[in-house]
């Protein structure tokens, strides 16, 4: 088994800056929902409130957007804040080196440190249609004390400074059911319960999803949970 350490240096992920909205790179021309439908093929949805919704569907994270000025993606980085492997290095590829950048540019909580695991950093989207990056850091499952705490914790920071920063749609991967090894049961029903504690505050969260696995588990678990 990898410690925490090693795990790290091998996918070497990554966490961005805390900023105000204002402070945010919104700067692009206007992208249609056109790029949400590349995202993916299959889509479920379900109905958070009158006036919000949970869509799940199987695609590319770095492809989606909505309206490209309150639209943002979900990055799932560690705290070492360098871009690496999986949809973390995907995202950081697609848009381009200024957030690689933003990136460097956030100062550490503690030496090596500058986004602990369970919280969260925004940033612009630059080369992304999506308009911000919100990057949490999710738990090790075989490493950490609490991880449905800290998957919990995960969840709950991203959407709370997305709604901080007017975020009106918001697209997540399944946060650490890759070479985290979170179990996908677990992970999604934790996933889903802390997004209806948000049921009134966004138009839209979505979840874009690499895998037939996690689709089906996504999707049975929000029927599972969300009663319309």
């Amino acid at each position: 088994m990898l410690n925490r350490s090693s795990l790290f240096r091998k996918i070497s992920l990554f966490a961005a800056a805390s900023v105000n909205h204002r402070s945010l790179s919104t700067d692009k021309p206007f992208t249609s929902v056109s790029a949400m439908a590349m995202a993916g093929g299959e889509i479920g949805r379900f109905k958070l409130s009158p006036s919000s919704s949970l869509v799940i569907r199987k695609g590319d994270i770095t492809v989606w957007s909505v309206n490209g000025s309150t639209d943002a993606i979900v990055n799932p980085a560690n705290e070492l804040m360098l871009g690496g492997g999986g949809a973390d290095g995907a995202i950081h590829r697609a848009a381009g080196p200024e957030l690689g950048q933003a990136c460097r540019n956030v100062p550490e909580v503690r030496s090596g440190v500058r986004c602990p695991t369970g919280e969260a950093r925004i940033t612009g989207g630059f080369r992304l249609p999506a308009s911000h990056v919100i990057h949490t850091v999710g738990p090790v499952y075989d490493e950490d004390d609490q991880p449905q705490v800290s998957l919990t914790n995960s969840y709950r920071s991203c959407l709370t400074l997305a709604k901080e920063n007017g975020i009106e749609y918001i697209a997540f991967p399944a946060i650490s059911c890759g070479v985290f090894r979170y179990p996908l049961k677990e992970a999604s029903s934790i996933a889903i319960s802390v997004i209806k504690e948000f049921s009134d505050d966004f138009r839209e969260v979505h979840f874009v999803l690499f895998s037939d696995d996690i689709y089906r588990v996504w999707s049975e678990s929000a029927a599972e949970l969300i009663h319309n």
